[in-house]
């Protein structure tokens, strides 16, 4: 009986990653379709330049993502702020579908908010400045409308850009603004937040208006370490793959 919510984030799939890309196909195969629904919280691939991209390990993933949801396991998307480039193609070729940034569901009686974990990141200015402007119609238009080649040759650019300011940046920066959490769970009336982006696998306990609160940190996926977030009726388990 598939009574089990699977929550996972954070894999960042490459072809230079083959060991976290095989761990993700063998959840897919077994661990997968024993569930009623599996949640991917973003950045399920490293890098994301269209639906057109069928560069490794892409074409392999989308043919077991469609395995899986033509079995009947449901599966969802939030996109991260290395995949939000992720569109309608990729959910009709393989069954996914796309939430919003912030989504609220009903996990077994509970409201339960969930995002990728970058909006809430909000000490990181240049960052939220640049997803401001990247999500916007205009901006993705713009990039999804240059050649194949150039866009590959720009996503490694980027990922290289991207590395050598992280390590000018402070942890306390690019982790979660405590005030931001309060504010999106009061906004979304929800006592309980699933999120990933930060890599700081945990549960936070806290009060919002005098009410007990929990905040779940998904873990990223590694070569030697990968995790899911198991919910059921009884309750939850953090499960190594």
């Amino acid at each position: 009986m598939r009574n089990e919510i699977l929550f996972i984030s954070d894999l960042h799939l490459t072809i230079e990653r083959p060991e976290v890309t095989r761990k993700f196909i063998q959840l897919l195969k077994i661990r997968a379709t024993e569930a009623q629904a599996l949640y991917i919280l973003g950045d399920l691939f490293d890098t994301w330049i269209g639906d057109d991209d069928f560069s490794p390990p892409i074409k392999k993933v989308k043919k077991h993502l469609k395995a899986l949801t033509s079995k009947g396991t449901q599966v969802f998307y939030i996109h991260g702020n290395r995949d939000f480039l992720i569109g309608k193609r990729f959910s009709q070729e393989t069954g996914v579908s796309l939430l919003d940034e912030y989504s609220v569901i009903d996990l077994y009686g509970t409201s339960t908010l969930l995002t990728h974990g970058d909006l809430l990141c909000t000490d990181d200015l240049p960052y939220q400045e640049f997803r401001l402007k990247s999500h916007t119609p205009e901006w993705q238009e713009n990039v999804l409308s240059k050649p194949l080649l150039f866009r590959l040759l720009y996503a490694r650019w980027y990922r290289l850009r991207s590395y050598f300011h992280k390590r000018k940046k402070s942890q306390d920066i690019m982790d979660v603004n405590q005030q931001t959490i309060e504010q999106v769970m009061e906004k979304h009336q929800t006592k309980r937040l699933i999120h990933g982006h930060t890599h700081r696998p945990a549960v936070h306990d806290l009060q919002l208006q005098g009410q007990d609160a929990q905040r779940f940190v998904l873990a990223e996926w590694k070569k030697d370490s990968a995790s899911l977030l198991a919910w059921s009726e009884s309750g939850y388990k953090v499960e190594s793959i």
